[in-house]
């Protein structure tokens, strides 16, 4: 399988890139810093005892850039974004670009992480999660931008999942974990970056949830 990967240098995007890499699959990554981004590939590799070499193209650019974007995704058979919000419009600068690079490249499957926001809220129903009572942060930037990329791949005709994470601490894959479909599963409280990837991962292979929001917690 080929993989483009955009935020590969964040927390999820490197434990799904050593997933890729331990599997031997073709990876393409999109990066601002090659320098900074070689050195946690082979960081990664030696994790992972996955091989870095032939099957790792990195492309040094921006996701807010089309032919950048563009570029990353050529030859892709999937992707797969941890772009976060980095205090300001990433996601929502990038999103078109990748949306019109899948479409020019003829890749229809996407997965990308966003946030237990933008799920369905349980207590006030039609509202999303950090619209209702349910959020307990006081600002609504981040899960906003994250909305904005629901909302941009709605439109579309592609193959989507967006897994929504709530709180997001380091942690290793235990693989076991609770998903619901558009919703937080009860009393869900935290998920661990290694899970979230690992979930994630799996769903590049996996249409069970297929243009959906996916919750994920313990």
């Amino acid at each position: 399988m080929r993989v483009t990967i955009l935020g590969a240098t964040g927390r999820v995007g490197q434990a799904v890139l050593a997933d890729a890499l331990a599997d031997g699959h073709n990876v393409s990554l999109l990066v601002r810093d090659a320098k900074r981004a070689k050195g946690i590939l082979h960081q990664t590799s030696g994790t992972k005892n996955a091989v870095v070499g032939e099957n790792v193209r990195m492309v040094e650019g921006d996701a807010r850039i089309a032919l950048d974007v563009e570029a990353a995704l050529a030859g892709a058979d999937v992707v797969f974004s941890a772009l976060g919000t980095d205090g300001g419009n990433v996601l929502s600068e990038s999103i078109p670009h990748v949306i019109e690079a899948m479409d020019k490249t003829g890749v229809s499957r996407l997965v990308t992480i966003g946030t237990a926001g933008i799920l369905n809220s349980r207590v006030e129903p039609g509202r999303l999660r950090y619209e209702s009572v349910e959020s307990r942060r006081t600002q609504t930037r981040a899960a906003e931008e994250h909305r904005l990329v629901w909302d941009r791949l709605a439109e579309t005709s592609l193959d989507w999942t967006i897994v929504c994470p709530t709180y997001l601490p380091d942690g290793d894959s235990t693989g076991v974990y609770r998903v619901e479909r558009e919703f937080l599963p009860i009393d869900g409280r935290s998920i661990s970056v290694g899970d979230t990837a690992a979930f994630a991962y799996l769903q590049l292979r996996d249409s069970t949830y297929n243009r959906v929001r996916v919750g994920i917690c313990y």
